[in-house]
């Protein structure tokens, strides 16, 4: 537990039997209370080496995607009485040590979203990321300010911490299974006023850290700028979308 607020991990799993065990072992037991591995059909050892480290597992029996993968982490950890949920990829391309900071941050309530930025440090590229995902990187997250009116330094890390209140009231479900779900989160919890606060996060790239490919990479940078754009509309009251639908079907639209 940090500041009385239980603190559950969840590892959204694919083909990660390589990184898992270097993961886990960073994590640090003084403060986390429970983690969860959903495991979203990885044809590797995976599951195996879950086992061996007795993680709360769940599996799924054929792949639901990115998105998919992670609305089974939440509902599960929930299901645990989690105060603060921390989102971590078992690939070890971010490290676990930042867990208690990012952690304390919600439980504070002082944010109740918060993001382990690439980007604050400006060694992204120095720690490997391609130069086109850079570009990439700063292009949609400078649209997505304008659009959200937001000042994010970055909207595409993996790496995340929410509060109960937030996890339990956004309508996760309506989201996307794939890659541009974690988007459509942020977007959501900017629509319904939550606070989101960031920290620097280094970050390693190396063969077993998952990345999606090229073409993967556009059709995820459109569906950002669609999220981005649904978002200003919806605030504008011009167009009603699902995902910026609260649990009783309603809507907010101020700014």
């Amino acid at each position: 537990m940090i500041h009385g607020k239980k603190v559950v991990v969840v590892l959204p799993a694919y083909n990660a039997a390589k990184t898992l065990l270097k993961t886990y072992h960073e994590i640090p037991f003084d403060i986390v209370d429970d983690v969860i591995l959903v495991d979203d059909a990885s044809t590797d050892e995976t599951v195996k080496v879950a086992d061996k480290l007795k993680l709360k597992l769940f599996i799924h029996a054929n792949n639901l995607g990115y998105g998919g993968n992670q609305k089974t982490c939440y509902k599960e950890a929930l299901k645990t009485g989690a105060d603060v949920v921390v989102m971590l990829h078992p690939d070890y391309q971010y490290t676990p040590k930042l867990i208690g900071a990012m952690a304390s941050l919600v439980a504070i309530g002082q944010y109740q979203m918060v993001l382990g930025s690439r980007i604050i440090s400006g060694d992204a590229l120095k720690s490997g990321m391609p130069l086109y995902k850079y570009i990439a990187n700063r292009f949609l997250t400078l649209i997505e300010n304008i659009l959200l009116h937001q000042k994010i330094s970055e909207y595409h890390t993996g790496y995340r911490a929410f509060s109960r209140e937030l996890l339990s009231k956004l309508l996760l479900e309506k989201n996307s299974n794939d890659f541009v779900f974690d988007n459509e989160m942020i977007a959501q919890a900017i629509y319904f006023g939550y606070s989101v606060g960031e920290v620097s996060c280094p970050t390693k790239y190396f063969p077993q850290a998952s990345s999606i490919n090229f073409m993967p990479s556009v059709k995820y940078g459109f569906g950002v700028l669609k999220t981005a754009l649904m978002f200003r509309l919806a605030k504008w009251g011009i167009v009603t979308y699902r995902i910026f639908q609260n649990k009783t079907g309603g809507e907010q639209n101020g700014e």
